[in-house]
């Protein structure tokens, strides 16, 4: 029997997973130009690899054989794309495999999470969220001092090698849910709703969440990418700007934290739907900011309430679904969330491009976001089942 402090392994083993395979898929920007120069391929083909396949169940095999695969798949492929001399296999490694990679540990690891804990549960699917937004302030700037120092094959080599040898004994430490390895090892399984699979994703609560997560990332994607050049518009210097942007990073890793135990305490929906409405006037903020100050004050306020209700969505399916599927469920909800985040930075651009300005852009985001609000009203738990009489 697996002690109960045992959770708390599979949370930081999460979260380092995460912050590792997170990091490594988006240290790409850091390679653009290098890898360009050196080899005479455009920006634009190289950044379209960074396209994420986000969904991969670890339901029938558990957790651990899947991060395992997936670490596995992430360090070969990082260093097998050292060595392409063509920008179409380059893109086929980076972006299929080592995207496929991330995928293989995001749904597995929240879904294994959120089936270790039956209380302080928004807590701990936070932390393994804030581990994997810990990836831009380590990964991002190892990367960047890397190829200070080496060629962008060296430093792409040097990450896989970090990769192998951290995620591949970190995903050892996973285990299923003792629930799932023995029914009547907790009360994780009481009241869950008896369905099947098909029945589940056809439900009017998994369509709710996922077109909630899908508005949702779409409402905060374009203010997060082009929050930098909004700046610069402004009149605010190239590495103020920046800051502006590292700022909302930061504080998006308390707003994780604080998210959690409020969800724990109210409720993981009545934080989700009053997050969805703050995040909303958040990005409507933008609008009517100018000065250095003003940005730093909204991208705070930005960056602490969208990362903060990321994680609810997992919680909120654990909630409502059986653990037996919530890899395929969260894996749903996690991938209507990055076509959500693929909208943003392209709605932003043809909008700058068509009025010269993003002030349009801000006001999208507020009506997109109160989209995100209302869908998540409608959102209406399972009844519980009830436990069985006892015979007579």
């Amino acid at each position: 029997m697996i002690s109960s402090h045992y959770r708390w392994v599979i949370v930081a083993a999460g979260g380092l997973l995460g912050c590792i395979a997170i990091g490594a898929m988006f240290s790409l920007p850091v390679f653009l130009v290098p890898i360009s120069r050196d080899t005479g391929w455009s920006v634009t083909g190289i950044s379209s690899a960074a396209s994420m396949v986000w969904g991969s169940a670890s339901d029938r095999w558990g957790p651990r054989p899947v991060v395992l695969i997936g670490s596995a798949l992430l360090a070969s492929s990082l260093a097998l794309s050292s060595f392409v001399t063509s920008l179409i296999a380059f893109q086929l490694i980076f972006g299929v495999f080592v995207g496929g990679a991330c995928a293989a540990i995001f749904a597995p690891m929240m879904a294994c999470v959120t089936g270790w804990f039956d209380t302080h549960r928004s807590l701990a699917v936070s932390l393994v969220s804030a581990g994997m937004g810990m990836a831009p302030m380590t990964m991002s700037p190892l990367a960047g001092w890397l190829i200070t120092i080496y060629d962008w094959r060296t430093s792409l080599q040097i990450i896989a090698a970090i990769a192998a040898v951290t995620m591949i004994p970190a995903a050892m430490l996973l285990r299923r849910p003792p629930v799932l390895e023995d029914p009547n090892a907790g009360p994780a399984s009481e009241g869950q709703p008896d369905m099947s699979l098909g029945q589940a994703l056809r439900s009017p609560q998994f369509v709710i969440l996922l077109l909630t997560n899908f508005f949702c990332c779409a409402t905060h994607s374009g203010p997060i990418f082009h929050t930098v050049s909004y700046a610069v518009s402004c009149g605010i210097p190239m590495m103020a700007a920046v800051s502006i942007y590292s700022l909302e990073g930061l504080a998006g890793m308390g707003g994780r934290v604080a998210f959690g135990i409020l969800g724990d305490r109210y409720g993981a929906k009545r934080i989700l739907v009053s997050g969805l409405l703050l995040q909303a006037f958040g990005a409507l903020a933008y609008f009517f900011v100018r000065d250095l100050g003003a940005f730093y004050a909204v991208a705070a306020l930005f960056g602490f309430i969208y990362a903060g209700v990321m994680p609810l969505y997992a919680v909120i399916a654990r909630e409502n679904f059986p653990l037996r599927m919530m890899g395929t469920v969260i894996g749903g909800t996690a991938m209507a969330g990055s076509l959500g985040m693929a909208i943003g930075p392209v709605a932003g651009g043809v909008i700058y491009d068509v009025f010269a300005s993003y002030g349009w852009l801000y006001i999208g985001a507020w009506g997109i976001g109160i989209g995100a609000f209302l869908i998540a009203l409608t959102f209406k738990p399972f009844p519980k089942r009830r436990p069985a009489a006892a015979a007579a």
